[in-house]
C-alpha cells in the first residue's frame, strides 16, 4: 500500500456575503498564513479565491485593496446566494487555474470572510496531509468582543479545545482534492453544506481527522448571514441562557 501523495499546491476559498466589516482583516491574516506557507514550504505552489456572492456594501472595495498586485490571490463576483455554491465555486476556479493532473496532490482550504487564520493555518494542513489525512476539521472559537460573556462561556463549555473532536466548521476546513471530487463537492445548499460534504468523505472511508492544531477566531454575531448557521446557532445558545432577575 502506498502512501499519500504529497501535496504540491493548496487553494484556499473564503466567500463573502456583505462582510465589509470583516473581510479586511480576514485577508490580512490569509495572506499572512500564505506568506508563511511560501516559507516553510517553498516548493508548494498556493492560489486564494475570494468568491464575492451578491455583495452590495464595500466588500468588492475592501478585497480589492488587500490583494491587488498580490497574483496568488483573485477576486470573484457571483450572484449565487448561497455559500455552498459559493465554495463550489471558488474550488472549481481554483482547480482549473492550477491545471494539474494529479489533484491528490492539491490540497483545499476554506474559511471565512469574518474569520482570522492562524499564521501556520496552511503550513500546519500540509504537513498534516502528508502525513495521511484526506480532509481536515479545524476548531473555531467565536470572538469574545462580539459576545455577550455569559453566551460565550456557554459556547466554550460545549466545545472544549482538543484533538479529535466532532465539530464541523465551513471556516476552518480543509480536504484533498481528490478525494472532494469523489465526494462531490460542496452540495449548493444556504447552510450545513460543510457537514454534507464531510458525512460523503465518511462514507466513501477517507481519512477525516479532526484538530485544534489550526483554530481559527470567527466573528461572534449572532445575526445570521446564513439561515441555521453559525450566528444563528450562536443565537440559539442565548435563548438557553437563563433571564436575569429583574432587581
Amino acid at each position: 500500500m502506498t502512501g499519500p501523495l504529497e501535496i504540491k499546491s493548496v487553494a484556499v476559498v473564503m466567500p463573502a456575503h456583505n462582510e465589509d466589516q470583516h473581510i479586511g482583516k480576514a485577508l490580512v491574516a490569509l495572506k499572512d498564513a500564505a506568506d508563511a506557507l511560501n516559507r516553510d514550504c517553498p516548493g508548494v505552489e498556493a492560489r486564494m479565491v475570494v468568491v464575492l456572492d451578491h455583495c452590495t456594501d464595500r466588500s468588492a472595495e475592501i478585497a480589492a485593496a488587500h490583494t491587488s498586485g498580490d497574483n496568488r490571490f483573485s477576486v470573484v463576483n457571483v450572484n449565487l446566494r448561497s455559500t455552498g455554491a459559493s465554495r463550489g465555486f471558488g474550488f472549481r476556479a481554483a482547480l482549473e487555474s492550477l491545471r494539474a493532473n494529479d489533484t491528490a496532490g492539491i490540497w483545499l482550504a476554506t474559511t471565512d470572510a469574518d474569520s482570522v487564520v492562524p499564521r501556520h493555518w496552511l503550513t500546519r494542513q500540509v504537513e498534516l496531509a502528508n502525513a495521511g489525512a484526506d480532509a481536515l476539521l479545524g476548531s473555531v472559537e467565536p470572538d469574545p468582543a462580539d459576545m455577550d460573556p455569559a453566551i460565550h462561556r456557554r459556547w466554550m463549555e460545549l466545545h472544549p479545545f482538543r484533538e479529535d473532536h466532532q465539530h464541523i466548521y465551513g471556516a476552518n476546513l480543509g480536504i484533498r482534492a481528490s478525494a472532494y471530487i469523489s465526494a462531490g463537492g460542496f452540495p449548493g445548499l444556504r447552510s450545513h453544506e460543510d457537514r454534507v460534504l464531510v458525512e460523503r468523505l465518511r462514507h466513501r472511508g477517507f481519512a477525516v481527522s479532526a484538530t485544534d492544531t489550526i483554530r481559527v477566531v470567527t466573528s461572534g454575531r449572532t445575526h445570521s448571514r446564513a439561515p441555521e448557521g453559525f450566528a444563528a446557532y450562536l443565537r440559539s445558545l442565548a435563548a438557553e441562557l437563563p433571564t436575569p432577575a429583574s432587581g
